[in-house]
């Protein structure tokens, strides 16, 4: 087994958490959680024959008053960018994100995930994607609540981790 740090960033409330236990433990709770600092959860997939553990830093939302740690981010084989398709603001705060995932983190995967698009009536983004965050990945659309794209994108971001 190979054990891969994953980190999950995005603004406050873009479902950061929801989508973690969506993939661990295959719930959904309306019941709005704050992340405070950093949770640690776990879960492994097979890819190409190796079980690879992902070891998913949930780390605190950023927002006007907090700023992601740079040291959160320091042996990250990989990210999960998250913005929330109902907040255009969260765009601005993933490109922040974004930037400082370039100055601390070499030759990573980014995806970006642009959750609740069950909710895709209520959407506040633009549908071309290239207008949103540069340089990432892949983009999935995900919903913590119904669990669309959410195994894919873990799935998808440890194949591209096994080959750094």
């Amino acid at each position: 087994m190979i054990s891969k740090k994953v980190c999950m960033l995005g603004a406050f409330a873009v479902g950061k958490t929801s989508l973690v236990r969506r993939f661990v433990e295959s719930i959904f709770s309306d019941e709005y959680q704050t992340t405070i600092g950093v949770k640690i959860s776990k879960r492994s997939v097979t890819v190409d024959e190796t079980e690879v553990l992902n070891m998913i830093w949930d780390i605190e939302g950023a927002d006007d008053f907090v700023n992601i740690k740079p040291s959160h981010l320091r042996g990250a084989s990989g990210v999960l960018l998250v913005l929330d398709g109902t907040r255009h603001r969260t765009i601005t705060q993933a490109r922040e994100i974004k930037s400082l995932i370039e100055k601390n983190l070499s030759d990573v995967p980014v995806l970006l995930l642009i959750n609740k698009c069950d909710l895709k009536s209520e959407w506040k983004i633009p549908d071309d994607q290239a207008e949103l965050v540069n340089g990432v990945d892949a983009v999935y659309y995900t919903s913590a609540k119904t669990g669309e794209n959410v195994d894919k994108a873990f799935y998808d971001l440890s194949t591209r981790m096994m080959k750094l």
